[in-house]
């Protein structure tokens, strides 16, 4: 199992080659070519998630983008954020969305999550396994 990792400052110019190489290694692992837009769409929403929520709470923490392709194409997304008690890691329903009182970090992590719900069919959002932050893992079949 080959894995790739990234990591870079929280900047939206980085989101774009995040994107590039997710997709050139997705392609590499196999992925069918009719999936590489939701593999490209749900790779930059992602990571623009991530670094709209480090400059939101001003860290200068690097975001990780892991893509391994061991039976299928998996990429991880942690971000260093904290997790809002209100929020959860549950996608707001679009109702929700409506709701003017929400925070600006609520709005991020909701609408982020609903829409990566709609690329990706296989994706887990947890806490990070040590420390403070988000893990997002999108998963998509390879045909080899």
């Amino acid at each position: 199992m080959a894995t790739v990792r990234l990591s870079f400052s929280p900047a939206p110019v980085h989101v774009r080659t995040a994107r590039l190489v997710g997709v050139a290694v997705a392609r590499r692992a196999g992925v069918r070519e009719d999936l590489l837009d939701e593999v490209r769409l749900a790779i930059g929403e992602a990571c623009t998630r991530a670094v709209a929520l480090h400059r939101q709470y001003g860290l200068a923490d690097q975001v990780l983008v892991e893509m391994s392709d061991g039976g299928s194409y998996a990429v991880r997304v942690v971000d260093r954020a904290p997790i809002e008690a209100g929020i959860g890691l549950t996608a707001l329903p679009p109702d929700e969305l409506a709701n003017e009182s929400l925070t600006d970090e609520a709005l991020t992590t909701g609408v982020g999550f609903a829409l990566l719900a709609g690329f990706v069919e296989d994706l887990q959002v947890r806490p990070v396994d040590v420390g403070i932050g988000t893990e997002v893992r999108m998963v998509w079949p390879v045909g080899r």
